[in-house]
């Protein structure tokens, strides 16, 4: 059975934090809290991880997983460009709930799966999460689940549906207490058309951050 760390017990969270670092660093996964959901992370810039965190989901290459980062500069680094609706955006909401698909920089040598030249990021707000993040830099996350069954919001039920696929789990407690429903996950939009003319940002997931939330930061004009 792989181990599981109490976050809460500082010689726990050292140790885990060294063997989840160590274990991203051989191409493993891990799983980790987040401020919504528990989400099973790889490295984002090895293909053979990204695959595995597949495979252990269930989940074919056509659903790309999204990419945590541990700041706004790393959305700089990643992205080709930062409408200034996103910059907006991730200046309300960052560290949150909200995931942002833009451009991907075409130089960028990763493979996350289908994703049509785009990437959906987002810097979450959980301590154990961006203190590994700053560590590791970008990490391929989905949800800690297997595909059809509900987002974990423990690292309990992540490890019951997941087991030995993962090499670590990070318990930092339960998740998503800072939001009504953290069930539908961080609130997805779509920014890749903000570049052409009439283009509109598309909320693809309702998710923690309201719709009103984002018009309300961006303008509904600016919505689809």
């Amino acid at each position: 059975m792989s181990p599981l760390y109490d976050t809460s017990v500082e010689a726990e969270l050292l140790t885990g934090m060294r063997l989840a670092r160590s274990a991203i660093g051989t191409g493993q996964l891990v799983v980790i809290p987040t401020d919504t959901v528990y989400g099973i992370a790889a490295d984002a810039f090895s293909p053979a991880a990204v695959q595995k965190l597949l495979d252990a989901k269930g989940r074919g290459r056509q659903s790309p997983p999204p990419v945590l980062i541990p700041g706004i500069p790393t959305l700089d680094a990643l992205a080709e460009t930062v409408p200034d609706e996103v910059r907006d955006l991730v200046a309300a909401f960052w560290p949150g709930g909200l995931t942002v698909i833009v451009r991907a920089r075409t130089s960028l040598a990763w493979d996350l799966g289908e994703t049509a030249g785009t990437v959906a990021l987002r810097m979450p707000s959980n301590r154990v999460a961006l203190e590994l993040l700053s560590e590791t830099g970008p990490l391929a996350v989905s949800s800690a689940n297997l595909t059809g069954k509900p987002a974990a919001l423990t690292a309990t039920e992540a490890e019951t549906m997941l087991g030995d696929s993962v090499s670590v789990y990070l318990d930092d407690g339960p998740a998503g207490e800072a939001y009504e429903n953290a069930v539908g996950g961080s609130t997805i939009v779509d920014a890749t058309a903000l570049g052409l003319p009439e283009g509109k940002l598309r909320i693809v997931r309702h998710g923690v951050i309201s719709d009103q939330a984002i018009h309300d930061v961006v303008g509904a004009d600016k919505c689809a």
